[in-house]
């Protein structure tokens, strides 16, 4: 990437973040010693879930929705998680502590099938119990993700069918959204704006995808994309607040013409898209992002008692 490109999880250099401790299977390590097997069925195969949350003022944001969607997951694939959501805010508590983190931290939760006894890919040689890892990292997200905005490239790799790979599994199996996000950078933007199996707008490689049109919020209907804990909280506020939203297909044509675009995710919550394939979206000027800002930040304010 050039010295002008950021993503949409560009955060400020902490050097806390040099000395953290990892949560491996119960055991807190420091980030040079923690480490899984080569056998592991996640390095192996891809085959896990994981989470990624933000902590404020102590407690996780929207942490009821974000288990929801792990354990959901987690049973599709027949993936024993070995605890309850209990079970797993012990073991993020656990690490959070031991980091001395309470606020503005951000946490990958990654779930394996764990150790196989052989390099093969049937489940069954998984025999040894989950892989459980906590990833904490002091995390604010840097200011030019609000003021510049994301630049964004249409690219030619595709939001898969549900048959195939749904893209509501969380899954460790990324290599869809990887080829994405370097087919952006070979043309020269942040991120990809990925389409549909019919060619309709639906998501980028890493966050969910708004426009603005006429003073009403569109994203995709949903079929084809993350089921975002952000998305779906922008969704509900919008609807709360009067705001017309609507989950539908639309095409580049109307990306393109938007007034204002932004993308949501749990550590950047609503970022700005400054462009589309070169285009400039609207004018620069984003009140009804700033408007969705506001109502996420008074939601997160609710939940956990703190303004990010």
């Amino acid at each position: 990437m050039t010295g002008d490109t950021h993503t949409t999880h560009t955060a400020e250099d902490d050097i806390r973040n040099r000395d953290i401790k990892i949560y491996v299977n119960g055991a807190l390590l420091h980030r040079d010693e923690a480490k899984v097997s080569v056998y592991d069925s996640g390095f192996m195969l891809g085959d896990g879930m994981w989470e990624g949350m933000r902590l404020y003022n102590g407690k996780w944001a929207f942490f009821d929705e974000h288990m929801d969607r792990f354990f959901n997951s987690c049973k599709a694939v027949s993936l024993d998680v070995g605890m309850d959501a209990e079970g797993i805010l012990a073991a993020l508590t656990m690490t959070a502590e031991a980091n001395g983190m309470t606020d503005n931290a951000h946490c990958r939760m990654m779930l394996t099938r764990g150790i196989k006894d052989k390099p093969f890919q049937h489940p069954s040689l998984s025999r040894s119990g989950p892989t459980l890892v906590i990833i904490m990292e002091h995390s604010r997200p840097v200011e030019a993700l609000q003021t510049r905005g994301i630049r964004l490239a249409t690219v030619p790799q595709a939001r898969g069918l549900p048959m195939t790979q749904d893209a509501k599994y969380n899954s460790h199996s990324k290599l869809n959204c990887v080829i994405a996000c370097l087919q952006a950078e070979q043309a020269g933007a942040d991120e990809g704006l990925m389409l549909d199996p019919h060619g309709f707008v639906n998501t980028t490689n890493a966050c969910n995808f708004f426009i603005v049109r006429r003073g009403e919020v569109w994203t995709s209907t949903g079929d084809y994309c993350m089921n975002g804990v952000t998305r779906q909280k922008v969704i509900d506020l919008c609807r709360a607040d009067g705001i017309p939203v609507f989950e539908k297909n639309y095409s580049l044509y109307e990306a393109y013409g938007a007034e204002e675009a932004f993308l949501t995710g749990t550590f950047g919550a609503q970022t700005p898209v400054s462009e589309i394939d070169g285009k400039p979206i609207g004018t620069g000027a984003r009140p009804m992002t700033e408007r969705i800002r506001a109502l996420y930040k008074a939601a997160i304010q609710e939940n956990v008692g703190a303004v990010p």
